[in-house]
């Protein structure tokens, strides 16, 4: 737009601005869009992630922070159905946060890492976690997997989930073993529950066991809630610590893992 200069009686002249074109309508939100509190200590990053995300009505960004601190208590405040957390945030850790950003509050937040290998990882999952994705991801995977968390499923990017699979498989014991959940498992649904912990989906678990996708679902669900996983994530993290699934004792575990959504 280009200013125009106008003056009145007994005042020198003054810029005041004029839109040249048609007045561009205001941005519609959905009622019903996700709700998502960013979390970065860089001011200009946090701009980034919020123009990224609110190129779709199906999202709006309702608060920010610069520092774990500042993450709980804005979380607390506005209560927001997605969190995106820097695994580096200043301040608070970035894994306490998300313990505590998770065990008051219905929030599912995703841990921002800069590269695959990022020792927050597997901390972040255990202290509630939903989600765990690399920094450089493309813009449309990003809405995606603020979408998909927001529909209360599990999102880990292949090359974190086999990272996480790889750590895991890679200790000669179970790290903290848990007979009595374990008994509550059917026989069936410790095989399913394996099954997830080597990266395979609904539709390839049904695959192996030969039933239906729809079956499949079920025996994970069921194993879920008696497990009191709140995601896949959980699952893989649960079936090696339990020593349910064992590095190298299983020639079925796929040559590259991955976490399904489905």
């Amino acid at each position: 737009m280009t200013p125009r200069l106008t003056a009145t009686a007994g005042s020198a002249p003054t810029a005041v601005l004029h839109r040249i074109g048609p007045r561009r309508p205001a941005r519609v939100v959905a009622s019903s869009a996700v709700r998502v509190l960013l979390a970065d200590g860089q001011g200009l990053v946090r701009a980034g992630f919020r123009l990224l995300l609110e190129v779709t009505e199906c999202i709006r960004v309702v608060g920010e922070a610069a520092s774990g601190d500042e993450a709980v208590a804005v979380a607390q405040r506005l209560r927001p159905d997605v969190a995106l957390i820097d695994a580096a945030l200043p301040g608070l850790d970035s894994v306490e946060a998300t313990r505590q950003i998770s065990s008051q509050s219905r929030v599912a937040v995703i841990l921002l890492i800069a590269s695959q290998d990022d020792e927050h990882s597997l901390p972040a999952l255990r202290a509630g976690a939903t989600g765990v994705l690399l920094k450089d991801t493309e813009p449309a995977e990003l809405v995606r997997a603020v979408e998909t968390l927001a529909r209360g499923e599990a999102l880990l990017t292949p090359t974190v989930t086999r990272h996480l699979i790889a750590e895991l498989a890679s200790r000669p014991e179970p790290a903290s073993p848990c007979p009595d959940l374990l008994d509550e498992l059917t026989a069936r649904e410790r095989e399913v529950v394996a099954l997830v912990g080597h990266g395979l989906g609904n539709a390839e678990i049904a695959e192996r066991l030969v039933v239906s996708p729809a079956t499949a679902k079920t025996h994970v669900s069921r194993a879920m809630v008696k497990l009191h996983a709140h995601d896949r994530a959980k699952l893989v993290v649960f079936a090696y610590e339990t020593g349910l699934v064992r590095p190298h004792t299983d020639t079925a575990t796929p040559t590259r893992p991955r976490l399904a959504i489905a």
